[in-house]
Protein backbone atom coordinates (compact mmCIF):
# COMPACT_ATOMS: atom_id res chain seq x y z
CA UNK A 1 0.00 0.00 0.00
CA UNK A 2 1.58 3.26 -1.17
CA UNK A 3 -0.24 5.64 1.19
CA UNK A 4 -0.23 4.53 4.81
CA UNK A 5 -2.11 7.68 5.88
CA UNK A 6 -5.19 6.57 3.95
CA UNK A 7 -5.01 3.03 5.34
CA UNK A 8 -4.56 4.34 8.88
CA UNK A 9 -7.56 6.61 8.41
CA UNK A 10 -9.70 3.68 7.23
CA UNK A 11 -8.50 1.63 10.21
CA UNK A 12 -9.58 4.32 12.66
CA UNK A 13 -12.96 4.74 10.95
CA UNK A 14 -13.52 0.97 11.22
CA UNK A 15 -12.41 1.03 14.85
CA UNK A 16 -14.45 4.08 15.92
CA UNK A 17 -17.44 3.59 13.60
CA UNK A 18 -17.75 7.29 12.74
CA UNK A 19 -15.88 9.88 10.71
CA UNK A 20 -15.86 12.33 13.62
CA UNK A 21 -14.44 9.73 16.01
CA UNK A 22 -11.62 8.89 13.60
CA UNK A 23 -10.92 12.59 13.02
CA UNK A 24 -10.56 13.16 16.79
CA UNK A 25 -8.14 10.26 17.14
CA UNK A 26 -6.06 11.35 14.14
CA UNK A 27 -6.19 15.06 14.92
CA UNK A 28 -7.49 16.03 11.45
CA UNK A 29 -10.63 17.61 10.02
CA UNK A 30 -13.52 15.25 9.28
CA UNK A 31 -13.35 16.33 5.61
CA UNK A 32 -9.80 14.89 5.47
CA UNK A 33 -11.11 11.56 6.76
CA UNK A 34 -13.81 11.43 4.08
CA UNK A 35 -11.31 12.37 1.39
CA UNK A 36 -8.92 9.58 2.48
CA UNK A 37 -11.70 6.98 2.49
CA UNK A 38 -12.98 8.02 -0.93
CA UNK A 39 -9.46 8.01 -2.42
CA UNK A 40 -8.65 4.59 -0.94
CA UNK A 41 -11.88 3.04 -2.19
CA UNK A 42 -11.29 4.47 -5.65
CA UNK A 43 -7.73 3.16 -5.72
CA UNK A 44 -8.78 -0.32 -4.57
CA UNK A 45 -11.92 -0.41 -6.70
CA UNK A 46 -14.07 -1.70 -3.84
CA UNK A 47 -16.34 -0.29 -1.13
CA UNK A 48 -14.78 -0.48 2.32
CA UNK A 49 -17.75 0.91 4.27
CA UNK A 50 -21.52 1.04 4.21
CA UNK A 51 -22.55 4.63 4.97
CA UNK A 52 -25.63 5.15 7.15
CA UNK A 53 -27.07 7.72 9.54
CA UNK A 54 -25.28 6.26 12.59
CA UNK A 55 -21.87 6.11 10.96
CA UNK A 56 -19.72 3.78 8.87
CA UNK A 57 -19.93 -0.04 8.97
CA UNK A 58 -17.06 -2.00 7.37
CA UNK A 59 -17.88 -4.25 4.45
CA UNK A 60 -16.17 -7.63 4.12
CA UNK A 61 -13.29 -5.88 2.32
CA UNK A 62 -13.26 -3.28 5.10
CA UNK A 63 -12.92 -5.98 7.74
CA UNK A 64 -9.99 -7.49 5.82
CA UNK A 65 -8.26 -4.12 5.67
CA UNK A 66 -8.97 -3.52 9.38
CA UNK A 67 -7.23 -6.76 10.41
CA UNK A 68 -4.12 -6.03 8.34
CA UNK A 69 -3.97 -2.39 9.43
CA UNK A 70 -4.39 -3.35 13.10
CA UNK A 71 -1.40 -5.69 12.91
CA UNK A 72 0.67 -3.00 11.18
CA UNK A 73 -0.36 -0.37 13.72
CA UNK A 74 0.63 -2.71 16.59
CA UNK A 75 4.04 -3.25 14.98
CA UNK A 76 4.57 0.51 14.64
CA UNK A 77 3.72 0.89 18.35
CA UNK A 78 6.23 -1.82 19.28
CA UNK A 79 8.84 -0.14 17.10
CA UNK A 80 8.19 3.16 18.88
CA UNK A 81 8.76 1.42 22.22
CA UNK A 82 12.10 0.09 21.03
CA UNK A 83 13.17 3.47 19.68
CA UNK A 84 12.29 5.15 23.00
CA UNK A 85 14.75 2.81 24.68
CA UNK A 86 17.59 4.04 22.49
CA UNK A 87 17.90 7.50 24.01
CA UNK A 88 21.20 8.82 25.30
CA UNK A 89 20.12 9.23 28.92
CA UNK A 90 19.02 6.93 31.72
CA UNK A 91 15.35 7.79 31.89
CA UNK A 92 11.94 6.83 30.56
CA UNK A 93 10.58 3.31 30.75
CA UNK A 94 12.74 0.37 31.77
CA UNK A 95 10.88 -2.87 31.05
CA UNK A 96 12.24 -5.99 32.73
CA UNK A 97 10.67 -9.45 32.58
CA UNK A 98 11.43 -12.53 34.66
CA UNK A 99 9.87 -15.59 36.27
CA UNK A 100 7.53 -14.56 39.05
CA UNK A 101 9.44 -16.66 41.61
CA UNK A 102 12.49 -14.44 41.10
CA UNK A 103 10.53 -11.33 42.16
CA UNK A 104 11.98 -11.22 45.72
CA UNK A 105 15.44 -10.97 44.14
CA UNK A 106 14.67 -8.63 41.24
CA UNK A 107 12.29 -6.12 42.84
CA UNK A 108 14.86 -4.77 45.36
CA UNK A 109 17.34 -4.37 42.50
CA UNK A 110 14.81 -2.42 40.44
CA UNK A 111 13.97 -0.24 43.43
CA UNK A 112 17.65 0.50 44.06
CA UNK A 113 18.26 1.29 40.40
CA UNK A 114 15.30 3.66 40.37
CA UNK A 115 16.63 5.45 43.45
CA UNK A 116 19.90 6.09 41.60
CA UNK A 117 18.06 7.08 38.42
CA UNK A 118 14.79 8.77 39.47
CA UNK A 119 13.82 9.59 35.88
CA UNK A 120 13.32 5.88 35.19
CA UNK A 121 9.81 4.40 35.21
CA UNK A 122 10.08 0.68 35.97
CA UNK A 123 7.77 -1.91 34.44
CA UNK A 124 8.36 -5.39 35.85
CA UNK A 125 6.52 -8.08 33.85
CA UNK A 126 6.15 -11.60 35.26
CA UNK A 127 3.46 -13.11 33.04
CA UNK A 128 3.63 -16.74 31.99
CA UNK A 129 4.11 -15.96 28.31
CA UNK A 130 7.53 -15.34 26.77
CA UNK A 131 7.83 -11.61 26.13
CA UNK A 132 9.24 -10.90 22.67
CA UNK A 133 12.31 -8.71 22.79
CA UNK A 134 12.39 -8.36 19.02
CA UNK A 135 9.05 -6.50 19.23
CA UNK A 136 10.30 -4.20 21.97
CA UNK A 137 8.13 -5.80 24.67
CA UNK A 138 10.99 -5.64 27.18
CA UNK A 139 14.48 -4.18 27.46
CA UNK A 140 15.87 -6.99 29.64
CA UNK A 141 14.63 -10.55 30.16
CA UNK A 142 15.79 -12.83 32.98
CA UNK A 143 15.13 -16.44 32.01
CA UNK A 144 15.78 -19.90 33.38
CA UNK A 145 16.65 -23.23 31.77
CA UNK A 146 18.55 -23.82 28.58
CA UNK A 147 20.30 -20.87 26.97
CA UNK A 148 17.75 -18.90 24.88
CA UNK A 149 18.49 -19.24 21.18
CA UNK A 150 16.24 -16.63 19.54
CA UNK A 151 18.03 -14.81 16.72
CA UNK A 152 19.36 -11.28 17.38
CA UNK A 153 19.36 -11.77 21.16
CA UNK A 154 22.39 -11.16 23.36
CA UNK A 155 22.48 -13.94 25.97
CA UNK A 156 24.69 -13.70 29.09
CA UNK A 157 24.98 -16.21 31.96
CA UNK A 158 23.66 -14.65 35.18
CA UNK A 159 23.85 -17.18 38.01
CA UNK A 160 23.23 -20.85 38.70
CA UNK A 161 20.27 -21.32 41.00
CA UNK A 162 20.91 -24.08 43.54
CA UNK A 163 17.88 -25.96 44.84
CA UNK A 164 17.39 -28.31 47.80
CA UNK A 165 14.57 -29.85 49.83
CA UNK A 166 13.35 -27.87 52.85
CA UNK A 167 10.63 -28.11 55.47
CA UNK A 168 9.38 -25.79 58.18
CA UNK A 169 10.38 -26.34 61.81
CA UNK A 170 6.71 -26.95 62.54
CA UNK A 171 6.60 -29.79 60.01
CA UNK A 172 9.78 -31.38 61.40
CA UNK A 173 8.45 -31.15 64.96
CA UNK A 174 5.25 -32.96 63.94
CA UNK A 175 6.57 -35.49 61.44
CA UNK A 176 10.31 -35.72 62.04
CA UNK A 177 13.11 -35.28 59.55
CA UNK A 178 13.80 -37.96 56.92
CA UNK A 179 16.90 -39.90 57.88
CA UNK A 180 17.73 -40.69 54.25
CA UNK A 181 16.10 -40.65 50.80
CA UNK A 182 14.69 -44.11 51.52
CA UNK A 183 12.62 -42.49 54.28
CA UNK A 184 10.93 -40.03 51.88
CA UNK A 185 8.07 -42.46 51.35
CA UNK A 186 7.01 -41.80 54.95
CA UNK A 187 6.66 -38.03 54.47
CA UNK A 188 4.36 -35.47 52.89
CA UNK A 189 5.58 -33.32 50.01
CA UNK A 190 4.62 -30.05 48.37
CA UNK A 191 4.97 -29.98 44.59
CA UNK A 192 3.70 -29.03 41.16
CA UNK A 193 0.17 -29.91 40.17
CA UNK A 194 1.47 -30.34 36.61
CA UNK A 195 3.14 -33.72 36.73
CA UNK A 196 4.91 -32.96 33.43
CA UNK A 197 6.72 -29.85 34.70
CA UNK A 198 10.10 -29.56 32.98
CA UNK A 199 11.88 -28.05 35.98
CA UNK A 200 14.72 -30.51 36.72
CA UNK A 201 13.89 -30.86 40.42
CA UNK A 202 10.24 -31.62 39.67
CA UNK A 203 11.31 -34.21 37.12
CA UNK A 204 13.30 -35.80 39.97
CA UNK A 205 10.26 -35.60 42.28
CA UNK A 206 8.09 -37.30 39.66
CA UNK A 207 10.62 -40.15 39.35
CA UNK A 208 11.47 -40.57 43.05
CA UNK A 209 8.52 -39.51 45.21
CA UNK A 210 5.26 -41.49 45.04
CA UNK A 211 2.55 -39.23 43.66
CA UNK A 212 0.27 -39.98 46.61
CA UNK A 213 2.95 -38.49 48.91
CA UNK A 214 2.69 -35.15 47.09
CA UNK A 215 -0.26 -34.06 49.19
CA UNK A 216 -0.16 -30.31 48.47
CA UNK A 217 -0.02 -29.39 44.78
CA UNK A 218 -0.17 -26.09 42.93
CA UNK A 219 0.93 -24.51 39.66
CA UNK A 220 1.72 -21.21 41.43
CA UNK A 221 5.29 -21.02 42.68
CA UNK A 222 4.29 -18.51 45.35
CA UNK A 223 1.61 -20.86 46.71
CA UNK A 224 4.13 -23.72 46.78
CA UNK A 225 6.62 -21.61 48.72
CA UNK A 226 3.96 -20.52 51.20
CA UNK A 227 2.78 -24.10 51.68
CA UNK A 228 6.32 -25.17 52.61
CA UNK A 229 6.65 -22.25 55.02
CA UNK A 230 3.29 -23.12 56.61
CA UNK A 231 4.28 -26.73 57.23
CA UNK A 232 2.22 -28.50 54.56
CA UNK A 233 5.16 -30.73 53.64
CA UNK A 234 8.69 -30.99 52.31
CA UNK A 235 9.40 -29.14 49.10
CA UNK A 236 11.98 -27.63 46.83
CA UNK A 237 13.22 -24.11 47.38
CA UNK A 238 16.17 -22.19 46.00
CA UNK A 239 19.08 -21.40 48.31
CA UNK A 240 18.38 -17.68 48.04
CA UNK A 241 14.82 -18.31 49.25
CA UNK A 242 16.12 -20.31 52.21
CA UNK A 243 18.41 -17.41 53.14
CA UNK A 244 15.32 -15.22 53.46
CA UNK A 245 13.55 -17.75 55.74
CA UNK A 246 16.07 -18.97 58.27
CA UNK A 247 13.45 -20.93 60.24
CA UNK A 248 13.38 -23.53 57.46
CA UNK A 249 15.10 -26.87 57.98
CA UNK A 250 17.28 -28.16 55.16
CA UNK A 251 16.37 -31.77 54.49
CA UNK A 252 19.22 -32.66 52.14
CA UNK A 253 22.22 -31.25 50.33
CA UNK A 254 21.55 -29.77 46.87
CA UNK A 255 21.96 -32.06 43.90
CA UNK A 256 23.59 -30.29 40.96
CA UNK A 257 21.10 -31.93 38.59
CA UNK A 258 18.37 -29.92 40.33
CA UNK A 259 20.07 -26.59 39.63
CA UNK A 260 18.89 -24.17 36.93
CA UNK A 261 20.93 -21.76 34.86
CA UNK A 262 19.60 -18.21 34.92
CA UNK A 263 20.29 -16.00 31.90
CA UNK A 264 20.15 -12.30 31.10
CA UNK A 265 18.76 -11.69 27.62
CA UNK A 266 18.65 -8.44 25.66
CA UNK A 267 17.93 -7.64 22.03
CA UNK A 268 20.88 -6.58 19.93
CA UNK A 269 19.11 -3.33 18.94
CA UNK A 270 18.89 -2.17 22.57
CA UNK A 271 21.82 -3.96 24.18
CA UNK A 272 24.33 -1.11 23.77
CA UNK A 273 22.02 1.73 24.74
CA UNK A 274 23.13 3.70 27.83
CA UNK A 275 20.02 2.80 29.82
CA UNK A 276 20.32 -0.94 29.26
CA UNK A 277 24.08 -1.01 29.82
CA UNK A 278 23.75 1.02 33.03
CA UNK A 279 21.05 -1.31 34.33
CA UNK A 280 22.95 -4.48 33.40
CA UNK A 281 26.02 -3.28 35.30
CA UNK A 282 23.90 -2.42 38.34
CA UNK A 283 22.06 -5.77 38.18
CA UNK A 284 25.28 -7.79 38.01
CA UNK A 285 26.85 -5.81 40.85
CA UNK A 286 23.82 -6.42 43.09
CA UNK A 287 23.68 -10.12 42.22
CA UNK A 288 27.13 -10.97 43.57
CA UNK A 289 26.79 -14.12 45.65
CA UNK A 290 23.36 -15.15 44.36
CA UNK A 291 22.86 -18.88 44.01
Amino acid sequence: MENWDEVRTAYQVARMGTVSGAADILGVHHATVIRHIDALEQRLGVKLFQRHARGYTPTEAGHDLFRVAQTTDDQFSQLAGRIKGQGAGVGGELVVTSLVQLSPLIVPVLKGFQEEHPDVCVRFLTGERLFRLEYGEAHVAIRAGNAPDQPDNVVQPFFRQQVALFASKDYVEKHGKPESPTDYKNHRFVGQDNVDSRAPFYVWMKDNIPRENVTFRSEDSRAIEQAILDGAGIGFMAYWEWQQHKDLVQICEPDDTWASNIWIVTHVDLHRTPKVQTFLKYLKDQAQGWR
